[in-house]
């Protein structure tokens, strides 16, 4: 019924077809897996299930609660309603001080206990994410 041609064509679109539609479904699966949640305190206290993966947790970091041991930091990480307690290995950016916004990356232990993985810098000590912002409720 077809010739030679149009059934080659036909067999070709087809073939694009698939090679487009199975590069989309790598990409976003690769994208789904590389992506990381931001949450304030009080939207990991209101959680009614644990995350495992890798989240962001930002706020302020409490007056007071930076404790330096021989290789990690300990601090709190307040959005003025509720609090987590933080613990990171590794060397902080220069601007982390108390009073200060921050944002750490890494996995919940418990809806107190954040283990931090990174510690993300700041552009200057005036910068806050706007995620940290819309969070604790400045504008």
């Amino acid at each position: 019924m077809y010739g030679k041609k149009v059934k080659l064509r036909f067999l070709f679109l087809v073939l694009i077809l698939l090679t487009v539609i199975l590069s989309v479904f790598l990409i976003l699966q690769s994208l789904k897996e590389n992506v990381v949640y931001f949450q304030s305190p009080s939207e990991i206290k209101s959680l009614v299930e644990l995350d495992k993966n890798k989240i962001r947790v930002g706020g302020m970091v409490k007056m007071q609660s930076v404790s330096v041991n021989s290789k990690e930091i300990n601090f709190i990480i307040t959005d003025f309603k509720n609090e987590i307690n933080v613990r990171y290995s590794g060397a902080v950016p220069n601007l982390f001080e108390e009073g200060k916004g921050v944002v750490a990356e890494g996995f919940l232990k418990d809806r107190n206990y954040f283990m931090a993985t990174k510690i993300l810098a700041k552009h200057d000590e005036n910068y806050m994410p706007p995620e940290v912002k819309k969070a604790i409720g400045e504008k």
